[in-house]
């Protein structure tokens, strides 16, 4: 389908948190130039600006590891109340940029109908033993794409990637895998993880494109930190029936054009 031609499926855009600063006018520019062809959800994430809010949030003891080795942010009430306020001061600003450019935009909190978790790990290792603490994070059961009512083009969501879990409780969950669950619910074609690196380096060596199985056997035995997480939202978005996953730094349409990025395709 052409890009002139006004669609009603949405691109998805996960914003990384680390990386937000760093976008430039004319990045914004080609979003707005895209939005106005097809419906824009954005999820960010909030790793840097949460650090800059408390400094205890960059210290080791934040994040714990599972007996399964996976990490996640050490997560408390008060923690779930900084991530909205900071949250909140990053949605003024993607609001005002895309605002200023023609794209009607509105936020949207995952955990007010439209991201729903399933029960979290509970055992986390903590001074070198295993011990059972109330975080409060979950995996992604659902999505209820309903709640986003005005998908059209010339309008944006932006989401925070909080669920709520069976109990009531809201949650934090993973920003790209919460991208890939509702890219795969809205019916986009296609996800756009915009993070600070250019591309997938596999043995120092940057991918330009690369099988969803190829990029699991990689996430398993060599990925790491973000990218770990990344490949695996990835396999996930393209298992719920999205046809290309992006991976890089730049613009939208040179990464959803294959300028530049890794794509990561079904077969």
């Amino acid at each position: 389908m052409s890009e002139t031609t006004p669609v009603s499926t949405p691109t998805v855009v996960k914003l990384g948190g680390s990386c937000l600063d760093d976008l430039a006018g004319d990045w914004w520019d080609d979003l707005a130039r895209h939005g106005r062809d097809r419906p824009l959800v954005l999820v960010h994430g909030w790793s840097k600006p949460l650090k800059q809010l408390r400094a205890r949030y960059s210290e080791p003891s934040a994040i714990l590891r599972d007996r399964y080795g996976n990490q996640s942010r050490w997560t408390t009430p008060e923690v779930i109340a900084d991530i909205k306020t900071v949250s909140a001061r990053l949605g003024e600003d993607v609001l005002d940029r895309l605002e200023q450019r023609g794209i009607t935009a509105e936020r949207l909190v995952g955990s007010d109908g439209l991201v729903a978790a399933g029960e979290g790990e509970r055992w986390w290792w903590r001074d070198k033993q295993l011990v059972e603490l109330e975080n409060l994070v979950g995996p992604i059961t659902g999505v209820d794409p309903s709640t986003l009512k005005n998908l059209q083009p010339g309008h944006a969501y932006l989401v925070t990637p909080l669920a709520r879990n069976a109990a009531g409780q809201e949650v934090n969950t993973d920003a790209d895998r919460a991208a890939a669950a509702i890219a795969g619910a809205t019916g986009a074609e296609h996800l756009v993880l915009v993070t600070d690196v250019a591309h997938l380096l596999i043995d120092g060596e940057p991918v330009r494109r690369i099988t969803a199985k190829a990029a699991a056997a990689f996430r398993d035995k060599g990925a790491t930190g973000g990218m770990r997480k990344k490949l695996r939202a990835a396999g996930e978005a393209l298992d719920a029936g999205v046809e290309h996953v992006v991976i890089g730094s730049a613009a939208v349409t040179d990464l959803l054009a294959a300028r530049t990025g890794t794509v990561i395709t079904r077969t």
